[in-house]
């Protein structure tokens, strides 16, 4: 049994994997200042994790944290393109100077490894696809720079110091417990909220933009497999999390109007900035180092994430 710790338990992946963890047998403890994690994402867990509630920039609170923790997994983050376009300072501060602090804390707590939550972002606007790992980085939006240099520190303290990371960059991660109320949470989360209550959803743009859609438990499984890979393998490394598949927002509302039963049409609204058009991921890395194929397909986790939504909406009911 093994004690990990989770930055941003209460967001959507975080919680995914604390579920994950305690399932398998392990401790769990977490992290969240709740500025963009939700306590209810948590709440049927309580009982089962060590939660504190700590911003990144609490030096001490990290420091506490991690003391007797085997593993991390670094998910807390502003996640947001828009946000960090509006605030490139505030997205720097949690999303760089809170990451340092953290990896000053798993050093000198000697963590065995970190895994870190990177960006598909960092490949930006460059036309060739896939997207593979030794590309050189394009980032077009202070969200993305901060996550590549999320990914630099990573290295740099596997290089200077001996701590063990792993960086993971997410290819469009969605979803049971993605906020749909949140003006920077995953379009298809909105879509799906907004189409189960008879709402018309937006598309941003002309709708042919196309993302490498990854349903969470892929992006648990690359977790899981992260922190497990030996140290030759993957040690201040990089890899995609994806399914090495595309669609574009078109595609996923003619899927999702299926699954949901929507009748209606979806409206059309201006690009938004700092958003890349295309992305694919080349999994060829992944899978020789991490072990890592996708074990559920984008429709598939459409469906799930409906079925999941639905069941949101009975309980409010009720």
């Amino acid at each position: 049994m093994a004690l990990y710790l989770i930055t941003g338990i209460a967001g959507f992946i975080g919680s995914s994997l604390a579920r994950a963890l305690i399932a398998q047998g392990d401790e769990v403890r977490g992290v969240d200042n709740f500025s963009t994690g939700k306590r209810h994402n948590v709440a049927d867990i309580l009982g089962q994790i060590d939660l504190r509630e700590v911003d990144l920039l609490d030096f001490d609170g990290l420091h506490q944290a991690c003391r007797g923790v085997d593993y991390v997994f670094h998910e807390a983050a502003i996640p947001s393109v828009p946000k960090s376009v509006l605030d490139p300072l505030g997205s720097n501060r949690a999303n760089v100077d809170g990451t340092v602090h953290l990896l000053i804390a798993a050093r000198d707590a000697k963590v065995k490894r970190v895994v870190y939550a990177a960006s598909s972002s960092a490949y930006g606007d460059t036309p060739t696809l896939p997207k593979h790992e030794g590309m050189l980085p394009n980032p077009i939006s202070p969200y993305a720079v901060a996550k590549l240099t999320g990914e630099y520190y990573m290295t740099s303290f596997y290089r200077c110091y001996g701590l063990e990371t792993v960086s993971l960059r997410y290819f469009n991660i969605f979803g049971p417990r993605q906020d749909p109320t949140s003006p920077y949470s995953g379009v298809l989360a909105k879509f799906i909220t907004q189409m189960l209550s008879g709402e018309q959803p937006t598309i941003l743009g002309d709708g042919t933009q196309s993302r490498d859609f990854t349903y969470i438990d892929n992006a648990v499984h690359a977790n899981l497999l992260a922190v497990k890979a030996p140290a030759s393998q993957v040690a201040g490394q990089v890899f995609n999390v994806a399914t090495a598949k595309r669609a574009d927002l078109n595609q996923a509302f003619q899927l999702l109007k299926k699954i949901t039963g929507y009748p209606g049409e979806a409206k059309y609204g201006p690009t938004r900035s700092g958003d890349v058009k295309h992305s694919l991921a080349d999994l060829s890395r992944s899978e020789k180092h991490l072990g890592y194929t996708p074990k559920v397909d984008f429709e598939e986790g459409l469906r799930r994430t409906v079925d999941w939504y639905r069941g949101q909406f009975k309980a409010a009911e009720a």
